[in-house]
């Protein structure tokens, strides 16, 4: 079902207004020429110069050309940066944050949504099944990549074999803004049922600061311990803001 205040896929009548009250569709049932010389321009510029030429409203108007083909996104694409901050924000935003904007329904959503898996998908298939400790840049991109944009905690555990090979990466828990809750007998036991001998700790900040709060500290320190019992390493803790990320075997907290 469509949200209220969103637009359909099904084809728009030639009285139908735009965000601003316009009619956008010409009596022929065709967009402006205005608009389709600027998709054409906006296209063409992408598949010259590619992300690094346009600014992210523009590769967001890009995304939302295929979900509204027959109005002019760019108002829209705006609002998306405006409300949420940038690109990798909008993307990442919950559906229900994204459904309280404005002209986004149902086919904005998925589209965003389209992009967010195929983008975690890529990053992840950098990372799986390698060798984590030599592919440690691929590793803080994935991270980013999941969780730096994300408006809420997520706790995740990455799980390596016996060669530091990544064998699983699994989220553990999610809370809200500025906690979550983490369960060190838990991620033990999953480790011992995926024949795991090491792990890679990683939550986000989504206040953008990724320094360690005493909480984190201590819950590191707590499943350290028990994988010195279990015989499972614990190489490092990440900790993900947006800019940024820390490690605590750099920051020697390990």
């Amino acid at each position: 079902m469509t949200h209220p205040h969103g637009f359909s896929d099904s084809q728009r009548s030639l009285s139908d207004p735009d965000e601003a009250g316009r009619t956008v569709l010409d009596p022929a049932g065709r967009l402006p020429s205005y608009i389709q010389d600027h998709r054409r321009r906006l296209r063409a510029r992408f598949v010259e110069g590619g992300a690094a030429a346009i600014p992210d409203y523009e590769l967001l108007e890009l995304i939302l050309f295929r979900a509204l083909p027959r109005i002019d996104v760019k108002p829209l694409a705006r609002r998306l940066i405006d409300t949420f901050g940038d690109f990798g924000r909008v993307i990442s935003a919950p559906t229900a944050r994204l459904r309280e904007i404005d002209g986004v329904g149902d086919a904005v959503v998925q589209e965003l949504k389209i992009v967010e898996a195929a983008a975690h998908r890529l990053a992840r298939a950098r990372v799986l099944h390698r060798p984590v400790l030599s592919s440690w840049d691929a590793l803080l991109d994935y991270c980013r990549t999941a969780m730096a944009h994300r408006e809420t905690e997520q706790f995740r555990a990455l799980y390596l074999d016996r060669k530091n090979v990544l064998i699983a990466d699994e989220e553990q828990a999610r809370g809200t803004v500025d906690h979550v809750p983490v369960y060190p007998r838990e991620v033990m036991k999953r480790g011992l049922e995926l024949g795991a001998s090491a792990l890679i700790l990683v939550h986000n900040h989504p206040s953008g600061d990724p320094t360690p709060s005493q909480a984190d500290i201590a819950v590191t320190e707590q499943i350290r311990q028990a994988g010195a019992v279990l015989g499972i390493v614990l190489h490092d803790h990440l900790i993900v803001g947006k800019s940024r990320e820390i490690s605590f075997r750099s920051e020697g907290y390990l």
